[in-house]
């Protein structure tokens, strides 16, 4: 009787414990960056790490990145609100209809890295953007700084511009592209390799990133373009609303505490570093043989500059056909 008692009181012990490391609740991340890009590894890795120490373990992250839980990075927004993954990163350009507040971040402005272009983003988003993003759980918005141009053929003045095929950041720039002489044409950054091997297209905006491993364009490139007017790629983490609300209050308390500032201050981080860091592999590498770097002149980027202002007011004219009459009012508000 009294052996039996103990293994009662033994069982009695262990089943909790066995049943908090059972029931440890899994929250998925769907990017489409493959396995090794720097967003999974420094934002994501981060952020998995702070939710299962935060939570002892009681909730966690798992990453599918590549697509592993749909191909190709245009339904990342949709996946959110339909649940296919808990939580995703996105490019808000390839959802602009959405997002036309948040675009406004994207054309060429005060900013240069992207740690500024986020903290301009972010001073004014509860005022200006957050309604974009009601129908699911807000993480954190942060940019990626185009600060380059790969191209095919050299673009470093206005009259290598003209005519040119060039793949911006966002449609919504199309008419500062057009007033550059160049011609849009719009990509998924999953697209411009290729692109930029068949001739399909002659530049693209890129970041430094974007010229090393694991895109690559190094490979396919013969120019890189410094000294542009800086472009952004607005970017998002989102959560599924409803996935968000049936958490426990401690669990949403983990999620809120590390969403926000904590978030985009570290996407933000990830994406200068990776660009410093590639800056300087272009500086060392002996693929950079076969590219030739070049700076556009001061007098070019005057007139590159001047093409810009002609573009933005196209781009706020075009905003007040569509009903947003303060577009002009959110990007001096960025940019103050």
């Amino acid at each position: 009787m009294r052996l039996s008692k103990l293994l009662c009181i033994a069982a009695l012990t262990v089943a909790p414990m066995l049943g908090s490391k059972a029931s440890a609740e899994e929250l998925t991340v769907a990017t489409f960056m493959p396995p090794q890009h720097h967003i999974n590894v420094n934002l994501f890795g981060w952020l998995g790490k702070e939710v299962e120490k935060r939570s002892n373990g009681s909730l966690k992250i798992k990453l599918f990145p590549a697509g592993q839980l749909g191909a190709g990075p245009v339904q990342q927004y949709k996946r959110a609100v339909e649940g296919v993954a808990d939580i995703t990163f996105g490019v808000s350009a390839y959802t602009a209809s959405i997002f036309p507040k948040t675009m406004l971040i994207i054309p060429p402005g005060k900013s240069k890295t992207a740690k500024e272009s986020t903290e301009r983003l972010n001073k004014v988003f509860d005022k200006y953007m957050a309604d974009e993003y009601r129908a699911v759980k807000n993480l954190g918005v942060f940019t990626v700084a185009g600060s380059l141009w790969a191209a095919t053929k050299d673009v470093s003045t206005m009259n290598g511009l003209k005519g040119k095929k060039l793949v911006p950041f966002a449609a919504m720039t199309t008419p500062i592209i057009q007033a550059l002489g160049a011609v849009p044409i719009q990509l998924p950054v999953t697209k411009i390799y290729t692109g930029l091997s068949t001739g399909t297209i002659d530049a693209t905006y890129a970041s430094y990133n974007n010229i090393t491993q694991p895109w690559n364009f190094w490979d396919v490139s013969k120019y890189v373009v410094g000294n542009i007017p800086v472009s952004f790629a607005a970017t998002y983490v989102i959560m599924n609303k409803e996935r968000y609300d049936g958490l426990s209050a401690a669990h949403r308390k983990i999620i809120d505490d590390l969403s926000g500032n904590p978030l985009v201050s570290r996407g933000a981080a990830t994406f200068d570093g990776a660009d410093a860091k590639s800056e300087q592999l272009m500086r060392t590498s002996p693929k950079m043989k076969k590219v030739k770097w070049v700076s556009v002149a001061n007098a070019e980027r005057s007139k590159m500059d001047a093409a810009v202002k002609k573009g933005l007011e196209q781009i706020f004219a075009g905003y007040k056909k569509r009903g947003i009459g303060n577009a002009r009012e959110i990007y001096n508000a960025i940019n103050r």
